[in-house]
Formats: C-alpha cells, sequence, structure tokens
C-alpha cells in the first residue's frame, strides 16, 4: 500500500512539473500587452474566388501573401479570410490546380477594406 501511495505522489510530482515547463515553453518569445499601451490592431483581407468564363465559386482555391507563411484555402462558396494582419500594402496571390495564377498587387490593407473579388480563368 505504501508503494502504490509513494508512485502516486511521485508521478503526481512529475505530472506538476511538466506541466509548468510547458506552459512556460508555450509563452516563451510571447509578449503580454499592458492594459493602457497602444498596440497596432491586427486587420484582414476577405474575399471571394469564382472562375472568370462561369462565375461559379472555387474551393480549395489556395490564397497567399507574398513572402509572408500566411496562406488559406477558399471554403466550399470560394469565401476567404486571411486574418492578424497588420495594416499596410500586400501583393496577393491566388492559385489553383488547372487555373492560371492571379496576382493582386499593393493591396492597401486598413480600417475600412472591401472585400476582395478574384477572378481565376482556367488555363486550358
Amino acid at each position: 500500500m505504501k508503494k502504490a501511495l509513494l508512485t502516486f505522489f511521485v508521478v503526481s510530482v512529475f505530472a506538476s512539473a511538466f506541466a509548468t515547463v510547458s506552459d512556460k515553453s508555450e509563452n516563451k518569445g510571447k509578449t503580454t500587452e499592458l492594459s493602457g499601451s497602444s498596440a497596432i490592431p491586427s486587420v484582414s483581407i476577405t474575399g471571394k474566388v469564382i472562375d472568370l468564363n462561369s462565375g461559379e465559386a472555387l474551393a480549395g482555391v489556395q490564397v497567399a501573401i507574398e513572402g509572408s507563411i500566411k496562406k488559406v484555402h477558399t471554403d466550399f462558396d470560394g469565401n476567404f479570410k486571411i486574418e492578424n494582419l497588420q495594416p499596410g500594402s500586400y501583393n496577393v496571390i491566388a492559385s489553383y490546380i488547372s487555373y492560371n495564377k492571379s496576382f493582386v498587387e499593393k493591396l492597401e490593407v486598413g480600417k475600412s477594406n472591401q472585400p476582395l473579388n478574384i477572378k481565376l480563368q482556367s488555363a486550358n
């Protein structure tokens, strides 16, 4: 009985220590904003991708920000949303199998954004 309690105690201590180390490693490199600080709000790019000829929504199109790792895929209705961007100018690339890529250059993203509608032309 004593061995079982001792084993339970040791396992509990190790689990607790692991959880603490895990929590610290997840927050490593992250900064916490203080209340009252003037942080730049993030913005997003929303829009829809359709076929140029038929006007049908295209699902699964990759929409990416050039020069970054930010990319999303359109939903079944052709809609997409790229979040957590800083206000500024971006180049957007839409690509899909058997379609020509579409480039939107110097898209200004700020406080009031209109949806970005992209039309892809079939490569055939």
